[in-house]
């Protein structure tokens, strides 16, 4: 496994070790022991897995649970997406910064989104198949939704067109309005 720094320092893109041959590939998608060696944030325990699918030119996000916040280590298996974090915590140097990462099924890496980050992706294939580990369990009563298209945040989602969302992403709060982490 490999580490890839990001513009944010706390997230992290993997890229796993892959063996391929003319009958397919094996990879390792995740091993604690290897990650903490690369980098001691990475010595989570994560308590949910979590599968979506989603067709082009869906919106999911921008999401964050203000209690309980979740580490997600996130994958895409089929199809490509556009992946964003954003920093909320406002003793962070980064606060209200964001990175934009294209994670596939072809590249095949990851990406690292510590507690305290807003997360979502937009699908740029067909569909897309993306996998989350958590650290933290889903608590409805604690989800918040940070607004995608919030002009401070300038976040540059390479939509075509309109995406479709969910109503809980449309009511979305703009990032001075949103509740944030000390």
């Amino acid at each position: 496994m490999q580490l890839i720094p990001t513009n944010l320092p706390d997230v992290l893109l993997i890229a796993p070790q892959v063996f391929g041959d003319a009958r397919g590939f094996f990879m390792e998608s995740y091993n604690r022991r290897k990650l903490t060696a690369l980098h001691p944030a990475l010595d989570v325990e994560f308590v949910q897995d979590n599968h979506s699918r989603s067709a082009r030119n869906v919106l999911r996000g921008l999401h964050y649970q203000i209690q309980h916040p979740q580490g997600k280590l996130v994958r895409v298996v089929a199809g490509e997406v556009y992946d964003v974090a954003v920093d909320l915590r406002r003793s962070s140097a980064t606060f209200g910064q964001w990175t934009g990462q294209h994670l596939s099924a072809e590249n095949q890496r990851m990406m690292w989104v510590p507690p305290g980050f807003a997360h979502g992706f937009c699908v740029l294939s067909e569909f897309a198949e993306f996998l989350y580990k958590t650290t933290d369990y889903w608590y409805p009563e604690h989800e918040r939704s940070l607004l995608w298209s919030d002009a401070s945040l300038g976040i540059a989602w390479p939509l075509v067109g309109e995406p479709l969302l969910a109503a809980k992403d449309q009511a979305g709060l703009p990032l001075a309005q949103a509740e944030t982490f000390p």
